[in-house]
């Protein structure tokens, strides 16, 4: 856990440039600090105010915030910005101090809070508090609660935080554009006493995707279904850190969605309850075991598991597409198609050319086939035993024996115990067991029609 002044140190906070409103007002207004690392920062420890437990942001950050005569000030701004999505690309998108997704807001159940937010983008925007209780002039969709906020001005927000939870905020403004440009972030509502629900690790992250071309840096903000980068936190594997815990550890993941479809997100090794939904925390009466929740547009879930099995367990959507990064939607299947009475053909007209994909695609994975410039390759990451395999929607939770309490650090990878690794089977002169077959026709070893004729002529299942 970091302090105030050691955070502002590392994130270099700076105040509004007097630019964008006059010097009386920047005077007035808290620092607004700004993060340009895509590493996740530790938690920062409340300097003022109720207690509560800190999250951590995966690959992301919270913002700081300032105590004036009893209200909590934050400093949200509106801007453009450059995110690395994964080591070797970066995207040009819209976010708030500094990056896509914007910092984390962290307060507490009953605290009267202050947003003050500022546009340096080159159309008017506002802020939609996702999930609070709040006056009507507070909810931020513009033309209807609220005129938009010009280009270079500065608007407040104030309420009370009334419920405790995981909320989001985004704007209402253009949100075709500004959305699909990476403009959201998080906001949590600790409970006013911290011992309630407390858990020993609390990580969060926002689900989001992108059309960005190979060799772009812009994302395509007109797509609606066929999008090429699916992202945690505005990150794709192997960019996504992982979330490292201690092996007894209660665990808490928040997880909320703002791309164009669902998102089944699946945990290894553990299973886990969904304590936490749009609407607050579940009554521990309807909470029930899972090892996948599907989690729909604007809904957020938080889930919680005792980290009792020590190893790096994998943590993705479980739509294989959504592991896989920089995709074609019009790439042929070319498994059983042997290529190699075309290949040097191809190759005396498109030099490099690879032949792939006529075995499956396992070899990507590891295939150094040439890209364009920021690009990402479509499955990458490797693991101790070599190629994952995996990109988007994938990190892992690595549980590790003697972890310090705020230690968050990446521990490598996991060294499995003698007797628990998978292994090549050789057998006794390398007889294998018999493999039964499951008969021809079903089970009655008879074919079975799929339709039967009715005396109506009609047919039916």
């Amino acid at each position: 856990m970091v302090t105030r002044r050691d955070f502002f140190r590392g994130a270099g906070a700076a105040a509004v440039s007097t630019a964008l409103v006059s010097r009386v007002g920047a005077a007035g207004l808290p620092e607004a600090a700004s993060m340009a690392s895509p590493a996740t920062q530790p938690p920062l420890a409340p300097p003022n105010g109720r207690p509560y437990h800190p999250v951590v942001t995966l690959n992301g950050w919270t913002l700081p915030w300032r105590m004036k005569d009893g209200v909590k000030e934050f400093h949200l701004v509106a801007e453009p910005v450059v995110r690395e999505i994964a080591p070797g690309m970066t995207a040009r998108l819209w976010g708030y101090n500094g990056q896509s997704p914007g910092p984390t807001i962290e307060v507490v159940e009953g605290d009267r809070v202050r947003i003050f937010v500022t546009n340096k983008l080159p159309e008017h925007t506002s802020m939609h508090w996702h999930g609070q209780r709040l006056p009507n002039g507070m909810d931020g969709v513009t033309g209807l609660t609220q005129p938009g906020i010009p280009p270079g001005k500065t608007f407040v927000y104030e309420f009370v935080a009334r419920r405790a939870g995981t909320f989001m905020y985004h704007p209402h403004a253009d949100e075709m554009m500004q959305m699909a440009m990476g403009m959201m972030g998080l906001w949590i509502t600790h409970p006013r006493d911290p011992r309630f629900m407390a858990v020993d690790r609390d990580f969060c992250f926002l689900l989001n995707a992108f059309d960005i071309e190979p060799g772009s840096a812009t994302p395509r903000v007109n797509t609606m279904l066929d999008f090429n980068l699916w992202t945690f936190n505005s990150r794709a594997f192997p960019g996504v850190d992982p979330m490292v815990v201690a092996q007894g550890d209660r665990v808490r993941i928040r997880v909320g969605n703002l791309t164009m479809t669902n998102h089944p997100i699946h945990l290894h090794g553990h299973e886990f309850t969904v304590t936490g939904t749009d609407g607050g925390w579940v009554p521990p009466a309807a909470r029930w075991p899972e090892v996948t929740t599907d989690i729909a547009v604007g809904q957020m879930r938080a889930i919680e598991f005792d980290a009792t099995e020590p190893g790096d367990w994998s943590f993705h959507c479980h739509k294989s597409h959504h592991t896989m990064n920089a995709m074609g939607h019009d790439v042929p299947t070319m498994t059983g198609v042997d290529q190699n009475d075309v290949l040097e053909k191809i190759n005396r007209l498109v030099p490099d050319y690879m032949a792939m994909g006529d075995k499956g695609m396992a070899d990507m994975a590891a295939m150094p086939m040439p890209l364009p410039a920021n690009t990402l390759p479509m499955m990458t990451g490797m693991g101790p035993f070599g190629a994952i395999g995996m990109g988007g929607m994938f990190t892992t939770v690595k549980v590790r024996k003697g972890l310090g309490r705020h230690d968050y650090r990446d521990p490598g990878w996991y060294r499995h115990p003698p007797g628990t690794l998978a292994y090549e089977y050789a057998g006794q002169d390398g007889a294998l067991p018999a493999a039964p077959q499951a008969p021809a026709g079903g089970a009655t070893g008879q074919e079975t029609p799929m339709f039967e004729a009715t005396k109506g002529g009609h047919h039916q299942h």
